[in-house]
């Protein structure tokens, strides 16, 4: 939890994830960061496994390139329910994380009106109130999961231009009375 808690690695992780394999200087350009620190948060990210060097794309030996290990990371909360500093440590890289999913989104509203209109026509943003008990929601994120597979693996035939999209989930009860 600690190596992804913090704002310039969960950039720096999605970065890779989205470009591909990239040097520390290339990175540090594009976030605007030294390349000593971006080295750093590299190095710390590969050693708790999330990115692994590349280099069999380094043109010299001082050269080095590094990729993500996955394609996305993943945990249940609830393993960290256990003690108060594993949920704090937990929650801190959760709220990361969705600070970091508002930003996307934020960013996307400003840019919208330079998208074309078939893509701003083909986003949304919904919410869905549905009654299930806890069973009903674990199958509903399971079926949900399933479809985000295999539109990764076998996605259908492009018509136009391909870009990457942003599928973001939240689904979690409500109490009632909580607006």
């Amino acid at each position: 939890m600690r190596a992804l808690a913090h704002p310039l690695r969960l950039r720096l992780l999605g970065m890779l994830r989205m470009e591909g394999p990239s040097t520390a200087s290339q990175l540090a350009q594009q976030v605007g960061e030294v390349p000593a620190l971006v080295s750093y948060h590299l190095r710390q990210l590969a050693a708790n496994g999330f990115l692994e060097e590349a280099p069999e794309l380094a043109r010299d030996g001082r050269e080095r390139w590094w990729r993500s290990a996955h394609d996305f990371t993943s945990w249940n909360a609830a393993d960290f329910l256990d003690s108060p500093e594993r949920r704090a440590a937990e929650l801190g890289l959760r709220r990361l994380v969705y600070d970091a999913y508002q930003q996307r989104l934020e960013e996307f509203l400003l840019e919208e009106s330079a998208w074309d209109p078939e893509w701003v026509a083909a986003a949304d943003s919904s919410d869905y109130l549905l009654r299930l008990d806890a069973a009903g929601l674990a199958a509903l994120r399971t079926e949900l999961g399933e479809v985000m597979q295999r539109y990764r693996t076998d996605p259908p035939p492009a018509r136009g231009p391909v870009e990457h999209v942003q599928v973001i989930f939240h689904l979690f009860p409500r109490t009632r009375g909580t607006g």
